[in-house]
């Protein structure tokens, strides 16, 4: 498809109207402009000029009526927002833990260089208080 022709044809059997073409393809766009891959090829540079062509061309599949009713109940029992922060924390914990892991190994590299060194130097002490 090179341009979209208005008025578009559509199969009507699959989608009931102008308005759930404008639905289908602004939700779409919207995933589309947050990193989804397009369904096919196309010449189309913006992601809504794409959205449209995907759902004329019946590329994506989308629910209507009673489904779609039972599908957004269970969509809106998810907090996404809720689980996109624990996924956050859970990838900077790990980078953390990684973080702590180092500075732990440093640390105790760094304790056991300075107790030597004290050790080293009671030592000498004891030896200098020794040979007098």
């Amino acid at each position: 498809m090179d341009i979209i022709s208005l008025p578009i044809e559509y199969d009507r059997n699959k989608i009931d109207g102008k308005h759930r073409i404008v639905i289908i393809a602004s939700q779409r766009a919207k995933e589309l402009s947050l990193g989804a891959k397009p369904k096919f090829k196309t010449k189309a540079k913006k992601v809504t000029t794409i959205a449209i062509e995907e759902t004329i061309c019946n590329a994506i599949e989308f629910l209507t009526g009673e489904e779609a009713k039972k599908a957004r109940e269970t969509a809106g029992k998810f907090d996404f927002r809720k689980l996109l922060e624990e996924r956050k924390r859970e990838i900077a914990g790990e980078d953390l833990t990684e973080l702590e892991k180092d500075l732990k190994v440093y640390l105790h590299e760094k304790e056991s260089q300075e107790s030597k060194v004290a050790e080293d130097y009671f030592i000498e002490r004891r030896e200098e208080g020794a040979g007098e």
